[in-house]
């Protein structure tokens, strides 16, 4: 099973017992609440991304991906093609340690500059490769017509989570209580099942663990 916006749709209205127009018209903006809560209540795995690209020379920032939401590492491939990778800073250290942007070279550091781009230092003094590992935030099933990760694999966290939001907005305040519990027992088997395989694989430590035979 799965879902589509569609049968999601359907389904919280039959499970609120409303079709009210109101009520329908606000179910995308439930969906994505749902969604987010997800997102960033559990680091999946699924929602990591790797990216290249060049950056201009004597340019200290470089942009950020549209859909990304924090970092994992940031990398410069230098003349050898070796990956140097970057120390995460604060942008008053990389203003501090390179207070004039024309001092150049094999960038060291980086910081969040904005939510559009990063600052790195010292300003490249080539146009570099860079690789940047980062967390992104996933297209929703409200605009993903065959469906989307967690419509395939997080089924009943996002639709209690989406519950949850729809009995706030009807005030059915005796729900709500219900829709969370069983929306936060939805997402811990999420946690267990993504966090908790991806932290070591089953060759090197077997999952059931078995008393000795005499």
């Amino acid at each position: 099973m799965s879902w589509t916006n569609d049968t999601l749709t359907t389904a919280i209205q039959d499970y609120i017992e409303s079709n009210e127009s109101s009520l329908v018209s606000n179910i995308p903006n439930f969906i994505k609440t749902t969604e987010e809560r997800i997102l960033k209540g559990t680091q999946l795995d699924y929602f990591r991304k790797n990216v290249t690209g060049v950056g201009s020379a004597n340019n200290t920032y470089l942009a950020m991906p549209s859909d990304f939401l924090t970092p994992f590492s940031l990398a410069v491939l230098d003349s050898s093609g070796d990956y140097n990778y970057l120390l995460q800073k604060h942008v008053s250290f990389i203003r501090d340690y390179t207070p004039a942007e024309t001092t150049t070279g094999q960038p060291k550091y980086y910081a969040e500059f904005d939510n559009a781009s990063f600052i790195i230092a010292p300003t490249p003094s080539s146009s570099f490769t860079f690789e940047l590992h980062y967390f992104y935030r996933p297209a929703s099933l409200t605009t993903e017509t065959s469906g989307t990760w967690l419509s395939e694999n997080a089924i009943n966290a996002l639709l209690y989570g989406t519950l949850v939001e729809a009995a706030m907005y009807i005030k059915s305040f005796d729900s709500i209580a219900i829709y969370e519990q069983k929306f936060q027992e939805a997402l811990l088997m999420l946690k267990n099942i993504a966090e908790g395989s991806s932290t070591r694989d089953q060759y090197r430590y077997d999952q059931i663990r078995r008393e000795p035979q005499a």
